[in-house]
């Protein structure tokens, strides 16, 4: 029972870890919170649902495409929400109201669009099964953990590795600095957001794929969730956002069935509340965090 619930809480929190990086990516070079994040992460998921039911698109073809529309969502979310705010020097916190008001604007299109009704979704990870004793993996379980793990590998090679990576770090560091480097840092920024929006994208259709259901109020519960992971592991860092990510899954998974899955969200800011108040930077985070 115990190996079992691990088995669906490094499941789920994969998915949450990759999520988790999104809000670090954003927040490392801009040092801000992407609210709408959750929002593209539940846009994604009925992307293809869409696609799926009403063009009769094949998986195969659905989920790129699903991923191109968000990376498109990503880069209208910086350019509508947030550039004319950067060129006019507005206060950080305007432009973390504008996330949350850009995150709200597209679940009520969503809503609008296909109702609020939970919506059963295929699940086409579904290769069978495989029983360990009295523990058992299924498929669609081994391939969201290995694609979310390919992924986190992926970004992470690109941040650490790369020359637009380079060049995240070092807009993260000094706007200015990078400028008089011959940095453009207004595409860093844009790319940031258009590959967050692509990982929030992949995210939402593993859950859908998963648990075979969305609805409308997903945004709000990962969205939430990931963001406890993101800041559990430290904001801005990206192993500290897959730690976060896993934890958090972990702990759910093992709360719901030790405790109560009333108590399935409660057990995880717990947590959450518990680490900051050790170390308020998060696990892998820095110190230098501004005092209140």
């Amino acid at each position: 029972m115990f190996l079992q619930q691990i088995v669906n809480g490094l499941t789920i929190g994969s998915i949450y870890a990759l999520v988790a990086i999104g809000y670090s990516l954003v927040f490392g070079v801009l040092r801000l919170i992407n609210f709408a994040n959750g929002a593209e992460y539940m846009l994604g998921a009925y992307f293809v649902y869409i696609l799926m039911t009403t063009f009769g698109a094949k998986a195969p073809l659905a989920i790129p495409l699903a991923i191109v529309a968000l990376g498109a969502v990503g880069y209208l979310v910086d350019f509508v929400g947030l550039r004319r705010l950067r060129k006019k020097n507005a206060p950080r916190m305007s432009a973390l109201i504008s996330t949350l008001g850009v995150g709200t604007f597209i679940e009520n299109a969503i809503q609008i669009w296909v109702g609020t009704e939970t919506k059963s979704y295929p699940n086409f990870l579904n290769f069978g099964r495989i029983t360990i004793g009295k523990t058992i993996i299924s498929w669609t379980q081994i391939i969201i953990f290995v694609t979310c793990i390919l992924l986190m590998v992926a970004v992470s090679f690109v941040v650490y590795k790369t020359k637009i990576g380079k060049s995240m770090l070092a807009v993260s560091q000094d706007q200015m600095c990078a400028r008089l480097m011959g940095i453009n840092v207004s595409l860093v920024i844009t790319l940031t957001f258009v590959v967050a929006a692509m990982l929030a994208c992949v995210s939402g259709v593993l859950v859908g794929s998963y648990y075979q259901n969305i609805d409308t109020n997903m945004s709000f519960i990962v969205g939430m969730k990931t963001f406890a992971a993101a800041v559990l592991g430290g904001v801005g860092s990206l192993p500290g956002a897959v730690a976060g990510g896993l934890i958090v899954g972990l702990a759910e998974s093992i709360g719901a069935s030790y405790v109560s899955a009333g108590y399935r969200d409660a057990i995880a800011f717990a947590i959450l509340i518990i680490v900051l108040l050790v170390k308020p930077s998060g696990l892998f985070g820095k110190n230098n965090v501004e005092k209140m």
